[in-house]
């Protein structure tokens, strides 16, 4: 049963008469093509819900003087044992062209909330690195994204878990990450936090 979570989402539209990604799906059962009907129905089913999620996510960055893009550039930052990653790690890593990467530092920079530092074993590499003021904005951010938003998903814990698995099953499937490498890497991350946090306490 889909539970209804408030009959006007604020600042958004009024509720659909009725479920379009299911309409659709008969749409396609009957006028075009049955076979791809349940596919169809996954890709309307994950751009409505990102539709949905990104209108409440978008929301808490403005009122923290954000976009997305340079939030999770922030929480990279913040999390990071060096408080500092190379601009081409940020390309590579969160799948942002290059040019995007250098406005979205540029902005950083100029809000005082990073500052580009040179590497100190290539010249050629430039690192990004957090300062006090945009560890304080993050943090922010964050526990508004985490009370407003995240914390209040409309799934079970157990939903979540499933809904993010079957998602990484379709990730995967369009050679979107590693999947050999990606856990001994995600280990990794998580073992090198965990030495900073040692070595700081």
């Amino acid at each position: 049963m889909v539970e209804q979570r408030s009959s006007r989402r604020k600042g958004g539209f009024e509720p659909a008469p009725f479920d379009v990604v299911e309409a659709s799906r008969q749409v396609w059962l009957r006028h075009w093509n049955p076979e791809a009907a349940s596919g169809m129905a996954v890709f309307t089913a994950v751009l409505r819900s990102y539709q949905l999620l990104a209108d409440e996510v978008n929301r808490v960055m403005r009122r923290h003087n954000l976009t997305f893009a340079r939030y999770e550039v922030l929480t990279w930052l913040a999390t990071d044992p060096e408080s500092s990653v190379t601009l081409s790690w940020i390309s590579k890593t969160l799948r942002i062209p290059p040019a995007t990467v250098t406005n979205i530092i540029d902005w950083l920079e100029n809000d005082k909330l990073v500052r580009r530092e040179p590497h100190p074993s290539d010249a050629r590499t430039t690192l990004a690195v957090i300062t006090s003021r945009g560890r304080k904005v993050v943090q922010s951010a964050t526990d508004d994204l985490n009370a407003t938003v995240y914390e209040r998903i409309g799934l079970s814990e157990e939903q979540r878990h499933q809904l993010t698995d079957l998602l990484a099953a379709l990730r995967a499937s369009g050679n979107e990450f590693d999947v050999e490498r990606s856990q001994a890497v995600i280990e990794e991350v998580g073992n090198r936090q965990g030495k900073h946090r040692e070595d700081v306490a």
